[in-house]
């Protein structure tokens, strides 16, 4: 599969072949939809906004792969290329590559693979491919020492909440990848739990009300659950009843179980696109698939105040932010390019969709 975007009579394509074949997908994936869509804006500052408005670690490889199509595209060596790669502080000291890389668009085509993309960073590689990682601190240490979390009480709840209970036994649990579990649904990795964590933190406040649909194994359902403890309800849905019998079991292994014992945590078989309305309204909704469009349901269920975090697309997907004001209108704005599988029907998803 190649995906591509004119930009004047150029394309740029990134080869996405190879993406499946790398623990990293989803964050390559996520990678090289932003570079896509970086190459199409007009201007150096429309550019130069949009990285800053990506989150620290999708930024930093996304300037990565920007500043190899710069120095690819116009043969230059690498010490030209005025980026320390060492240096994160450093990502601003960009203009001249992507001045160089607007120019260069303009008359060239270049064709990068990302087996190519790996290759060129092995720094990155180790790091997202987190093979000296062997404790779920360390995971989470890695996590905010790349900006990824920044909140102290999400890095406290995803150290209470191990990993390794909710994926698949014999499955490296500290990569930061989605994993598969069965049923063509995936845990989603890491770095994405701890986005949505730190979205909806401000939602997830002791007493409050949260639904996770596409609750999957349940791991980001018992984070939400000790977010809003004391006295806060969580309900988990699933529309793979096989899912909620696991997700129940992993919970009972984990920090949360009390939470699920007294009934604050429930998980349930259900067509999670219809949302949970028995407890609603929620301060917060979090959906683990991809819908084609926001399903209305959801919205409904948004309590006044409250926040929805959901992926939206096909091919091309963004997380999308959804407020809804204390008058009941809603604002929508998109977090970033995001790849997960479809919010569908349990029997398209039985099927592979």
């Amino acid at each position: 599969m190649t995906c591509g975007v004119r930009c004047g009579e150029t394309q740029l394509q990134i080869d996405l072949v190879f993406f499946n074949r790398f623990p990293i997908f989803e964050l390559s994936r996520i990678v090289a939809r932003n570079v896509i869509a970086i190459s199409a804006l007009p201007n150096l500052d429309a550019t130069q906004k949009r990285i800053r408005g990506l989150p620290p670690c999708i930024r930093y490889e996304t300037l990565f792969l920007l500043w190899r199509l710069s120095v690819t595209i116009y043969r230059t060596d690498t010490e030209q290329a005025c980026f320390d790669v060492e240096e994160p502080d450093h990502i601003y000291s960009l203009p001249r590559h992507l001045s160089h890389l607007a120019v260069a668009l303009s008359s060239h085509s270049c064709y990068l693979k990302i087996s190519q993309f790996i290759t060129l960073f092995p720094r990155m590689e180790r790091f997202w491919h987190g093979n000296s990682i062997n404790k779920n601190k360390g995971m989470v240490d890695h996590l905010r020492s790349y900006g990824v979390i920044r909140s102290k009480k999400v890095a406290e709840v995803m150290e209470s909440v191990d990993r390794a209970v909710f994926v698949p036994e014999g499955t490296p649990p500290y990569v930061d990848s989605p994993m598969q579990i069965g049923y063509n649904a995936t845990i989603s990795a890491p770095h994405m739990h701890a986005m949505c964590l730190e979205l909806l933190e401000g939602h997830l406040k002791p007493g409050m009300h949260a639904l996770d649909v596409g609750s999957g194994t349940g791991y980001l359902t018992a984070c939400f659950a000790i977010m809003v403890e004391p006295q806060g309800r969580v309900v988990g849905v699933d529309h793979i009843p096989e899912l909620v019998e696991t997700s129940i079991k992993n919970i009972q292994k984990s920090s949360a179980a009390p939470l699920l014992e007294e009934g604050s945590l429930t998980v349930h078989a259900g067509d999670g696109r219809l949302g949970w309305p028995e407890l609603a309204p929620y301060d917060a909704i979090h959906v683990g698939a991809a819908a084609p469009e926001i399903p209305p349901a959801l919205i409904e269920q948004l309590k006044p105040g409250g926040r929805l975090v959901i992926p939206v697309g096909n091919v091309f997907q963004d997380l999308k932010v959804i407020d809804k004001k204390e008058d009941g209108t809603v604002t929508v704005r998109s977090e970033t390019s995001v790849r997960y599988v479809p919010l569908t029907s349990r029997e398209a998803q039985i099927r592979g969709y």
